[in-house]
């Protein structure tokens, strides 16, 4: 089996110097787990100047693009890393799949409005990767057998020089303002509860968009927002026509790691206070609410089905039922479903039945959809879609792109949701949609 050369390079806990390097480069990608102000992730990737870029094409279904993408990890070529290493990428995609790649894998309406026209899917073939690992405090070059010599020698010295400055800056042009005024939301949230009483559906991801005019460089805002919020399934993604994906994201979509397959579906929320009692308080109260139980356990079962689609038979469990994690502007409730990927299936096969992730959808998932898509006026684009790595070995991360903006001809948009049930309250969820992202709006006012 050919293997990886590898490069170590200085350790750096924050990857924005080497970042610095590739800012402008065709493709730069950054997956960031936030360190050192988030402390759950593992490992950064980020690289640039793709080998191929696979943009989904007009009317392509789903299952096409992804034995394209099949096709294209096969061409790269296999390959594995040295003995005793431990990293999570020996070349092959990443990219992002938006939401509505859903409706390539799913039959839908078209009733919500495409006003952002971002593609449903990009995803390019990388043969380098630089990677730090924060449990070891490595950071190293990665290059993929097919990366000739001229272009590694090209790229150590590029990630050894020192770091440009970009004195650029990013800033609004106006407040940022929901598309939904309060009014609008609760006839929208009335009509979920009809469908849920009617028994149409258990539980709806309900969602508003927030946008305002921008200006300036992206990845300024980027670095300011993960400064404020920092989460473990962080990313930007630069675009060819100069749009740019950031992602403040605290959840995994799905992880396949040595056939292993893992999902950790966020369901459950309350506000962080700046006092300790109060904040421990709502951590409590999160804990202990029936509700938000309810909620995750809806989630839970649809997820334990979706991985049942193209895992063994009997090997899917919930080894974490309603755990606590807590970030700078909120507490969520969160569960982990497990399995192991049945004989011929791959990572591919598991995108085809599990996308997008059931926690940002609702349940029974398809009647979820197809109410989102007539309730809310805009398509959701990169929102609940995901950023995702899969390599020549089969490994792959993904995340949900919840507290995640696009920036697209001078307009930067977030979205901010929350699940409706039958005991909901309109009052609540509206505010809830609003606090899963108010750190995000009040960081870019103060750009």
């Amino acid at each position: 089996m050919p293997t990886c050369t590898l490069h170590p390079l200085p350790y750096h806990a924050d990857p924005a110097g080497y970042f610095a390097h590739l800012r402008d480069a065709p493709g730069a990608v950054l997956l960031d787990s936030a360190r050192p102000g988030a402390e759950r992730g593992r490992f950064d990737l980020l690289s640039a100047w793709p080998v191929q870029a696979l943009q989904v094409r007009p009317q392509e279904s789903g299952e096409a693009y992804l034995q394209r993408l099949r096709e294209a990890l096969a061409q790269l070529g296999p390959a594995e890393l040295p003995d005793a290493v431990e990293l999570p990428f020996a070349g092959g995609l990443i990219g992002y799949l938006s939401y509505d790649f859903g409706r390539r894998l799913e039959q839908l309406p078209e009733r919500a409005v495409d006003d952002l026209h971002l593609p449903d899917a990009s995803l390019g073939v990388y043969a380098w990767a630089l990677v730090s690992d924060h449990h070891l405090r490595t950071s190293q070059l990665v290059f993929h057998p097919q990366l000739d010599a001229d272009e590694r020698t090209r790229l150590i010295a590029l990630l050894t020089a020192p770091a440009p400055r970009h004195e650029a800056r990013f800033s609004l042009r106006g407040a940022m303002r929901g598309d939904l005024d309060s009014e609008q939301y609760r006839q929208a949230f009335d009509r979920v509860q009809t469908y849920i009483h009617a028994g149409d559906c258990y539980q709806i991801n309900l969602t508003q968009r927030f946008r305002a005019p921008c200006q300036g460089d992206p990845w300024q805002a980027y670095r300011a927002l993960r400064q404020a919020c920092p989460t473990p399934f962080s990313g930007f993604m630069q675009l060819a026509d100069g749009s740019a994906l950031l992602s403040l994201s605290p959840e995994r979509f799905v992880q396949v790691s040595q056939g292993r397959v893992e999902t950790r579906p966020i369901k459950g929320t309350r506000p962080r206070a700046s006092d300790a009692l109060q904040d421990a308080a709502n951590a409590e109260e999160l804990l202990g609410s029936s509700k938000d139980r309810s909620e995750n356990l809806m989630i839970v079962d649809l997820l334990r089905n979706d991985l049942g689609r193209t895992c063994e038979i009997g090997s899917v469990r919930v080894p974490e039922l309603f755990s606590l994690e807590s970030y700078p502007n909120v507490h969520h409730l969160v569960s982990s479903v497990t399995g192991r990927l049945a004989a011929g299936r791959d990572a591919f096969d598991l995108i085809a039945g599990s996308f997008p992730g059931g926690s940002i959808t609702g349940a029974p998932k398809i009647r979820a959809m197809q109410i989102i898509d007539e309730l809310e006026p805009t398509r959701r684009a990169l929102y609940c879609g995901s950023l995702l790595y899969v390599d020549v070995r089969g490994e792959m991360d993904s995340s949900i792109a919840i507290r995640s903006l696009l920036i697209k001809d001078g307009q930067v948009c977030c979205w901010g949701g929350g699940a409706v049930v039958a005991d909901s309250q309109w009052q609540a969820e509206y505010e809830e949609s609003i606090a899963k992202v108010r750190i995000l709006l009040e960081t870019l006012q103060a750009l």
